[in-house]
C-alpha cells in the first residue's frame, strides 16, 4: 500500500471511531493529541490509546487488556495475531474497560 493509501485508510478509520463516540451516549471523552494519537478516557480515568504507526503501516491499540496491532488486509484492519477486526476488538476493549457499549459496526 502506498503512503497516500495508508493515510486515507487511517483517516477513514479514525473518523469512524470518532463518529461512533459522538453518536453514543457513552461516558467516554476523547481527543486527538500530538502525532495523530486518539486517546479515549473512560469515566474511571483509564485510557485506551489508538495510535498510527506509519512506518509499519499499522494501527496500534493500547488498553488495560493489552496491546493490539492491526494491518490492512483483505479490505479491513486486521489484528496481526489472530485476524480479528479492529472495530470488533475496539468495541470489546471499550466495553471491558468502561462498561460502555460502542457501536462501531462490522
Amino acid at each position: 500500500m502506498t503512503e497516500s493509501e495508508y493515510s486515507q485508510r487511517i483517516e477513514q478509520a479514525f473518523g469512524r471511531i470518532e463518529q461512533a463516540l459522538d453518536a453514543s451516549d457513552a461516558d467516554i471523552d476523547y481527543e486527538t493529541v500530538a502525532g495523530g494519537v486518539l486517546e479515549l478516557e473512560c469515566a474511571d480515568g483509564s485510557k485506551i490509546v489508538v495510535n498510527r504507526q506509519a512506518a509499519a503501516q499499522e494501527i496500534w491499540v493500547a488498553a488495560k487488556s493489552g496491546g493490539y496491532h492491526f494491518t490492512w488486509r483483505d479490505g479491513a484492519w486486521r489484528n496481526t495475531r489472530d485476524g480479528s477486526d479492529l472495530y470488533a476488538v475496539l468495541a470489546r476493549v471499550v466495553f471491558e474497560q468502561s462498561g460502555e457499549r460502542l457501536a462501531l459496526g462490522a
